[in-house]
């Protein structure tokens, strides 16, 4: 298999990504991954520090990419991210959706307060998202990619945090409605799951009996690294390799979902 041939099915060059969470472990890493595959990327987050570190550490790697402020709670704010790409550079080809936000409290101390912020960080945001590119990217004549963030939890429920995986089981099934939507229009819409990747939402809940409990869920024995999303998540945004693929869910997950007593 010849590197060309990769490049093909895989490479990105020309094209836009806008990585929403692109600030965080997780997005950083897809967003660095979108940058060494040719696009040019966009990262969106609250952070401008952060975010600009971001960016230079895509620059680093030899690809692309600028800093835009967002916030996921408002439309608006998500409509000028989509309404400023396309003025500055004609086309938005990739969008990921990678806000996140989690509450580990037991579920008879859940508030409404907490459990309105879980669902409007993980799915009012993503379905926002969804709307606003995907009518931008059905105006191309290219058409465009929409990857929103599931969980292991979208397919089995988590003890400890409700709201979250209620929260990813929906956008699960959010996209698959947004994808039969605009399966003639050009976009696809899929939805990559991580298992366990060590980061800011699940840190105040990864105690040691946790860890030995999720270690003994996981074939692989071991969390997953951020890199390790990267392949997955280039097939699923490919307008090449991944052009049948829509409404689908891919896990990235260490055998967790495979795994039974």
């Amino acid at each position: 298999m010849s590197a060309e041939f990769v490049n093909q099915l895989f490479g990105l060059d020309g094209q836009v990504a806008v990585v929403i969470g692109g600030t965080g472990v997780l997005g950083g890493a897809l967003a660095e991954g979108l940058g060494q595959s040719g696009a040019h990327v966009v990262v969106a987050g609250r952070n401008e520090e952060r975010g600009q570190e971001r960016v230079e550490a895509i620059k680093n790697l030899s690809g692309s990419a600028e800093f835009t402020a967002v916030d996921v709670s408002s439309r608006e704010s998500i409509q000028s991210v989509c309404d400023q790409v396309i003025a500055n550079h004609k086309h938005a080809d990739i969008l990921i959706n990678c806000a996140g936000v989690n509450s580990a409290v037991p579920y008879e101390e859940i508030t409404d307060e907490d459990w309105q912020k879980v669902f409007d960080g993980n799915l009012r945001a993503t379905h926002i998202g969804c709307q606003v590119f995907a009518a931008a990217m059905a105006s191309q004549s290219q058409g465009g990619a929409i990857l929103n963030i599931g969980s292991v939890t979208s397919h089995l429920p988590l003890s400890r945090v409700y709201a979250y995986s209620a929260s990813k089981a929906a956008v699960v099934n959010l996209s698959q409605n947004v994808a039969r939507e605009y399966a003639t229009q050009g976009v696809r819409v899929n939805v990559l799951c991580p298992g366990f990747f060590p980061a800011e939402q699940n840190r105040k809940i990864l105690d040691p009996e946790r860890v030995a409990k999720i270690m003994a869920q996981t074939p692989m024995d071991r969390f997953g690294e951020p890199s390790e999303l990267v392949g997955a998540m280039l097939l699923l945004v490919s307008q090449q390799a991944g052009s049948f693929m829509t409404g689908a869910s891919v896990y990235v997950d260490g055998g967790f979902t495979a795994m039974r007593l």
